[in-house]
This record gives structure tokens, C-alpha cells and sequence, in this order.
């Protein structure tokens, strides 16, 4: 009837079509929609990120606009402020006002002022007294007859 090698030969060339016709079905089918998918949500998102950065900037500009304004504002204040109290108080007042004008506003150097109230900076160290050896002397602590005593004994033990 038919031959060993017909059939093998009928058998693979049965398979390499069934094959062909299996993926050209999934990849016309499925694969195409899930790539399309895929991409899809990720456009999302980048656009959802771009919306977010784009929110983010807006709101700091905004903000600093505000900050700016509240500057403003309180500056305004104390401006008039400082003309009202010129303005409605007695001469001897306004001189001392002008006097105690070293107020300075927020965000400006006090340096000027430090210095001139003598505020120092926090000591790591106990001030020295009078007539005594500073904390961090080498002999502080030792009586003078004891750390002649401990100089003398590690020479004799050599």
C-alpha cells in the first residue's frame, strides 16, 4: 500500500503546516492584543507621570509666589506699623523708638547684634579659677606629693 516513507514524509509535512497555521492564528489573535495592551497602559503611565511632575512644579512655583507675598505683606506691616508709632507717639517716644531701631526683620543678619550683647558660644570646658590648674592641664587632679611619689615608682621597677 503506501510506502514506510510516504507516510513519514506525509506526517512531516502535515506538522510543518499545522505548525505554520498555529502561529500565524496566535499571533493574529492574542499576541497583537496583548502587545497592544501592554503599550497602551504603558502611554497611561507616563502621561499619569507627566501630569504628576507637571502638578508638582506648579504647586513649589505657587508656593513660593505665596511665600513671597506673605514677605511682602508683613513687611508692609511693619512698616506701617513703625510710621504709626512715629507718627502718634510723643517726641521723647520717637527718639527712643529710633534709638531701639535695631530690630531687623526676619531672614536679615544678626550677627551685628550677637556681638554686641556679649552672648558667647556654649564652653566644652570648665572656666579656669584663680590660682588653680585648668581642667585640662596634664598635672590636674594630682596632688603634688602624690605624683612625685608615681613618678619616682616606675623607674625603680625598670
Amino acid at each position: 500500500m503506501y510506502s514506510l516513507i510516504t507516510v513519514i514524509v506525509s506526517a512531516l509535512v502535515a506538522l510543518l503546516v499545522g505548525c505554520a497555521i498555529g502561529y500565524v492564528l496566535s499571533r493574529g489573535s492574542q499576541g497583537g492584543g496583548r502587545n497592544a495592551d501592554v503599550q497602551k497602559r504603558l502611554q497611561e503611565a507616563e502621561q499619569a507621570l507627566d501630569n504628576y511632575q507637571r502638578d508638582v512644579t506648579e504647586h513649589f512655583a505657587r508656593t513660593t509666589e505665596l511665600v513671597n507675598s506673605l514677605n511682602d505683606s508683613y513687611r508692609d506691616m511693619h512698616e506701617h506699623l513703625a510710621a504709626s508709632a512715629l507718627k502718634l507717639s510723643t517726641p521723647e517716644i520717637s527718639r527712643q523708638l529710633l534709638a531701639d531701631a535695631k530690630h531687623q526683620l526676619p531672614g536679615e543678619s544678626r550677627g551685628e547684634e550677637l556681638e554686641q550683647s556679649g552672648v558667647e558660644a556654649p564652653r566644652d570646658w570648665a572656666p579656669k579659677r584663680e590660682g588653680s590648674k585648668g581642667t585640662l592641664s596634664e598635672e590636674y587632679g594630682f596632688d603634688d606629693s602624690h605624683s612625685h611619689s608615681e613618678a619616682a615608682e616606675p623607674e625603680s621597677r625598670s
